[in-house]
């Protein structure tokens, strides 16, 4: 398909003497694959747009990619080589199977990537794994592009709200992960009802910063606790770090000295009336009232900005940055961009999502409103589990896990990032309708049907068998695989995968019920089957760069 585009984009450069074309994808496909509207032409010629499509109709030639062109009132339209289009994309696919879809482009270049950086303070929350879920998604989608990406954590180890947890584990005899937010969520409590809690919270920082061993070792106990026990929930749904980056670093290798005196060059550095150091960000269109940045106390210790700033410039040393946020640190993002530009540094770029809600509202780890993570993800093996012994009498632990933890990761992915996502138990775990089970069955029915009959595509022009609207439907939606990956790619936008994938395997699940794929005569089934090989190739890469597993039987 791609290379048809290219194809009318030439010939149209040639003929109207414009560069910028812009072509459509017409209502119908018996109207053609592709449209040129001629409306904007009228001007240039001095011609009704119905007279130049007619023109230009007449000047085409067909080619290994087109067929032909017609002009359908204002509009050009063009057909291609069906024939030509079946036998080069599922001989392509065929030929590279696992890597089809990839252009290679990030040969010899790196990302860095970082993402789900949550406190260590609790275990996750299913709002706080959507990070988790897009950032892996991002990193799967860049590495199938060819590029070398490490995968950042940054461990906010030294905030207030670990200081809290310490607080509120000093009197407990055992503190392991499952018992982290039972004592957040406490304490939090109890500073509600007691404002002497928040002056005791500030001595523990006060006390942090200043160096103290016995303070350095209770925050470090907690946040190891908490990092293990996290690392092990995301690593069973596949998702890994190559770096776990911490706060503290910044706060004891002074690195943030460094910092202030490259700000302080911009002249935009300044004490306010508090006597912290604050930068000016006026000028930068931020819709603050006060556009500043505060970067210290008024004791000179630094702010989590300031350290932050620190991290980002060691990180931009390694190369081009991702990094996946929440929607309400969007301002947050914006203010240290402009920090970068002052330094005259590349901003890097950032994913923002908005946050997956509960019936009742958003998720909440100080409140205890949330659903944990890892409740959500034993739900899900146990309803995919109890799915399984009604089809087949027995369950598999490696399927019921591939079945259920497909069904969150893609409840969350198919929503594009800006959007929220309603959490509902029922929808995200059903095995009908727009759900990862019904595309893993609809790949497991193709791999019974090739289990009965293997082809492999050895004989020519194997594809003019494939002459059905049905069969170019589908031919045409597993041509454009690459070019969605591309603009996932440039995008940052995994959904358009998960989306794509959708509409795949709905394809196929109509052509089953159409065709009779092993009961036609020889050449056709050889045929059928080379294109159900492909498809089921095509639905395996798109759901790889989701991180969702395929069942060869489900």
């Amino acid at each position: 398909m791609e290379e048809a585009r290219q194809s009318i984009i030439e010939f149209l450069k040639k003929e109207t003497g414009i560069d910028n074309i812009d072509i459509e994808i017409p209502p119908n496909s018996e109207m053609g694959d592709y449209a040129f509207p001629c409306f904007h032409l009228a001007k240039v010629f001095k011609k009704n747009p119905n007279e130049i499509a007619k023109e230009l109709s007449e000047k085409f030639r067909s080619n290994e990619f087109l067929s032909e062109a017609k002009a359908l009132g204002p509009y050009l339209n063009f057909f291609i080589n069906k024939s030509e289009l079946a036998e080069s994309t599922l001989r392509m696919i065929m030929k590279l199977r696992d890597r089809y879809g990839s252009s290679g482009e990030g040969k010899n270049k790196k990302f860095l990537v970082e993402h789900t950086s949550i406190n260590p303070n609790a275990p996750p929350h299913v709002g706080r794994a959507r990070n988790a879920i897009i950032g892996d998604s991002v990193v799967r989608i860049l590495r199938f592009q060819g590029y070398k990406v490490d995968v950042h954590y940054f461990v906010n180890d030294v905030g207030k709200q670990i200081a809290m947890l310490v607080l509120g584990a000093r009197k407990k005899k055992k503190v392991d992960f499952n018992s982290l937010l039972e004592i957040y969520i406490g304490i939090n409590k109890k500073a509600e009802e007691n404002p002497e809690i928040e002056k005791d919270v500030l001595e523990i920082l006060n006390r942090l910063e200043k160096g103290d061993k016995k303070i350095r070792h209770e925050f470090k106990k907690i946040v190891d606790v908490c990092i293990r026990g996290q690392r092990g929930i995301l690593a069973e749904l596949g998702i890994k770090y190559n770096y776990f980056d911490y706060e503290s670093k910044y706060l004891w290798n002074k690195k943030t000295e460094e910092v202030i005196k490259k700000i302080e060059k911009t002249g935009k550095l300044f004490l306010d009336g508090y006597n912290r150091w604050v930068l000016d960000q006026k000028g930068y269109g931020l819709g603050m009232e006060m556009p500043v940045l505060v970067l210290t106390r008024n004791d000179g210790t630094s702010l989590y900005p300031l350290r932050d700033i620190a991290y980002t410039l060691e990180k931009l040393k390694s190369g081009e940055n991702i990094i996946i946020l929440g929607e309400d640190q969007k301002l947050y993002f914006e203010q240290i961009s402009c920090v970068l530009k002052e330094l005259e540094l590349k901003p890097f770029r950032a994913v923002h999502y908005s946050f997956v809600l509960l019936q009742e509202g958003k998720m909440s780890t100080r409140k205890g409103n949330l659903v944990l993570l890892e409740d959500f993800m034993k739900e899900a093996v146990k309803k995919a589990s109890i799915e399984i012994k009604k089809r087949h009498n027995k369950s598999s632990s490696k399927a019921a896990k591939a079945i259920g933890y497909g069904a969150l990761k893609y409840g969350i992915l198919k929503v594009s990032p800006e959007k929220s996502v309603m959490f509902d138990w029922e929808q995200a775990l059903s095995f009908e309708g727009d759900t990862a089970p019904y595309m893993q069955y609809a790949y497991a029915r193709i791999k019974s049907i090739l289990h009965k009959k293997k082809i492999q595509p050895s004989e020519k022009n194997f594809a003019d068998k494939l002459g059905t609207k049905e069969d170019m439907d589908i031919i045409k939606h597993l041509s454009i695989f690459p070019a969605v990956v591309k603009k996932a790619t440039d995008e940052l936008r995994p959904h358009l995968i998960a989306n794509y994938s959708y509409s795949l395997a709905q394809k196929f699940n109509e052509y089953y019920h159409i065709h009779q794929i092993l009961k036609s005569d020889e050449k056709t089934t050889k045929a059928r089957i080379i294109l159900i090989s492909c498809i089921a190739y095509v639905i395996e890469n798109s759901l790889g760069l989701l991180g969702i597993e395929v069942l060869d039987k489900m």
